[in-house]
């Protein structure tokens, strides 16, 4: 039986040891009252590591860095002060990679923090927002602190857990915190009638971040029968799952179940997720295998960047000299559609960034996130280029076609190493 927890009387010291790796669950399945006294205890405990997810939550800043190592593989959200502070080591690792690390050791998990639901009649306390990898970190950590939130969502997965798993547990009765999506421009929503032009009935989608695929979405109500699959799914998932656009009546795999790792929306997906059997949350081994969505027909894999070369180059990384993104899941996705029967590999990006510069270059700033071996389709506000089966000299032109027009005369007279044909 797991040791019952009152907040001050928790001892963290006794559990992790110097050197360690603490993890927990992402966005708003952080165990804000575990994570919040960890950083408060973090001198008592000696240096260690922590492994962040994308963050909401401040709760990690740059003076906690005095004896705390934090590593993440991604720069966002609350992660990019700790990022611009110098203060944050990057993973640089598709997502479908974190489960064979932790299994194998290679980037292990010593004690891991949970937010979980309260147990059903079963004695079964379930996940609640996040799976993910924290399914394979539950397999291998020495030590499982978790919430157990009166007020979290009771989510169906792959994955429960029971008192024999539990070490400690911390009873708590809190309304999470939400992530409503950001509101669309009329830039995002040019892109998104694009991209919805090009989504066929019966499809299944994978969804990145951001203002953009929300918006897709919302120009998606005319559809039927349309699927999910995806690492994350937000709150418009739950309004067309409620208006029956989404039923994923169609799909080749989990017919009739919305496929996902985790919640990245506010209340109304936590509430919507609720007992519903209708979403089944999976660990990132499952939504991520290449094998899986290949075999999903007419997956169509929707996703952003930091900016795109003629070639098809993609940089997911790092804007500005700083760490904002990630390599994260895009490439798993992406090749997933491109093998999957019907699939579109999609990046969806405006064509011009905040102060002005275009995110359609001549040559990465960045990283190649991407190869452009893996370039599929891209769309910013001016159009659609679909890169597959063309040469690089036809990428170019229509690369060019969808950069923004102040950019383009500029684009064409400098065409940059990666767009030469070699």
């Amino acid at each position: 039986m797991p040791l019952m927890l009152e907040a001050d009387a928790i001892d963290f010291a006794s559990v992790i040891r110097p050197g360690d790796t603490v993890a927990w669950g992402q966005w708003n399945a952080e165990p804000l009252p575990l994570t919040r006294k960890l950083l408060e205890q973090r001198h008592d405990i000696g240096p260690f590591r922590v492994f962040l997810g994308a963050a909401t939550h401040d709760t990690c800043r740059p003076e906690h860095a005095d004896c705390i190592d934090f590593v993440s593989y991604c720069g966002t959200g609350a992660n990019r002060a700790l990022a611009k502070a110098g203060a944050l080591d990057i993973l640089p690792c598709h997502y479908s990679q974190f489960p064979q690390m932790m299994d194998s050791g290679q980037f292990p998990i010593d004690v891991l923090l949970l937010q979980l639901a309260p147990p059903d009649a079963q004695g079964r306390y379930s996940l609640s927002i996040a799976h993910e990898y924290l399914i394979p970190a539950i397999e291998r950590a020495r030590a499982i602190i978790a919430e157990v939130n009166e007020q979290a969502p009771w989510t169906y997965g792959e994955r429960y857990l029971r008192d024999e798993d539990i070490d400690f547990i911390l009873p708590t009765s809190r309304a999470l915190t939400g992530s409503p999506p950001g509101t669309a421009g009329e830039t995002d929503l040019a892109i998104a009638r694009h991209v919805a032009g090009l989504i066929e009935d019966g499809a299944t989608l994978q969804l990145g971040l951001g203002a953009i695929p929300e918006a897709i979405l919302d120009c998606l109500t005319d559809r039927r029968d349309l699927g999910i699959h995806s690492g994350t799914i937000g709150d418009k998932v739950a309004d067309l799952m409620e208006s029956g656009v989404i039923n994923n009546a169609r799909k080749t795999v989990d017919t009739g179940k919305t496929v996902a790792g985790v919640m990245m929306g506010s209340r109304r997906i936590h509430d919507f997720a609720h007992r519903n059997d209708a979403i089944q949350f999976r660990s990132t081994r499952y939504t991520h295998d290449a094998n899986v969505l290949a075999s999903i027909d007419r997956f169509v894999a929707i996703n952003s960047a930091v900016e795109v070369d003629l070639s098809g180059q993609i940089n997911a990384e790092i804007a500005g000299g700083m760490y904002v993104g990630a390599v994260g899941g895009a490439l798993d996705f992406l090749r997933g559609a491109r093998r999957s029967h019907g699939g579109l590999p999609i990046i969806a990006l405006p064509s011009t960034a905040g102060k002005g510069a275009s995110r359609i270059v001549s040559s990465l700033s960045g990283p190649v996130s991407t190869p452009r071996s893996d370039a599929g389709i891209i769309v910013t506000e001016y159009g659609v280029a679909d890169l597959r089966g063309l040469t690089l000299r036809q990428r170019r032109e229509r690369m060019l076609a969808i950069a923004h027009p102040d950019y383009r005369r500029a684009l064409e007279e400098d065409t940059g190493a990666a767009t030469r044909n070699v």
